[in-house]
């Protein structure tokens, strides 16, 4: 019997230290290593959204670490929701 996985979609808020120190683009470059799809923008209010897609044990990889970010951020607040999910090509950074 083959175990299918469903994917999901969650958006995440981070506050902190997180524009202008590579949030972005390191979290692309770790969400493509788990085969997630969505985006990271940031917000005009200092934090970073990400918008992720995948199955359920690539999201919470993604966000443990989203928790720490690249070592030239600091991370204070995380805040998670699940969104409906919306099938997306791949990572980006907008």
């Amino acid at each position: 019997m083959e175990v299918v996985m469903e994917e999901q979609c969650i958006r995440v808020f981070v506050s902190g230290r997180v524009q202008g120190v590579n949030f972005r683009g390191s979290t692309q470059e770790q969400a493509k290593t788990k085969g997630i799809s969505g985006y990271a923008k940031n917000l005009t209010d200092g934090r970073v959204e990400v918008v992720a897609c995948g199955d359920e044990s690539a999201l919470e990889w993604l966000l443990e670490w989203l928790h720490k970010g690249p070592s030239s951020a600091r991370v204070d607040e995380v805040k998670v929701e699940s969104i409906p999910y919306k099938p997306r090509k791949e990572f980006s950074v907008k």
